[in-house]
């Protein structure tokens, strides 16, 4: 079964990659494997941090185990470049763990599409700084990032 293209659509334009960004921004901020992983090819491959994930059901496995330990899980995603297949992101996200220790996490992400123009590759490298509670800048409620809401730069990440 083919999963149908998701737009914006290579090639991307300045425009269009910021769109696909933000999308994607929002499709993470609603913490559901399952819809996250129709975005990436059924064989994509990822790197994250030190762990390689290659296809669909591995994304699904791989997002639903960072949601059970990143809980309150808050992300902001911010273009960085653009290629007609490929787009290379900045993010950040907060997050905390069960003994209530927060954490500010930094990183950036490339991104390869595929003639599906589903992406088929993500690498992604991460750092963790521990915040203080009251150090948060992330303070919306869960789910989609409100348009209002400052980004990365605006917030001076």
């Amino acid at each position: 079964m083919t999963t149908p293209a998701r737009p914006p659509v290579p090639p991307f334009t300045r425009r269009s990659a910021t769109e696909k960004v933000r999308l994607a921004e929002d499709g993470w901020n609603s913490r559901d494997p399952e819809k996250v992983a129709l975005a990436y090819s059924e064989d994509s491959r990822w790197r994250n941090r030190a762990e390689f994930v290659t296809g669909r059901e591995a994304i699904v496995a791989f997002l639903s185990r960072k949601w059970a330990r990143e809980l309150d899980y808050r992300l902001i995603k911010e273009l960085w470049a653009h290629g007609d297949h490929r787009i290379a992101v900045r993010f950040a996200y907060e997050w905390h763990d069960d003994s209530g220790q927060w954490y500010r996490s930094y990183g950036n992400e490339n991104w390869e599409f595929d003639d599906d123009r589903l992406m088929r590759a993500r690498h992604a490298c991460i750092n963790d700084l521990p915040i203080r509670e009251s150090a948060r800048l992330y303070r919306w409620p869960l789910g989609r990032r409100p348009d209002d809401h400052p980004g990365l730069t605006d917030l001076g990440l």
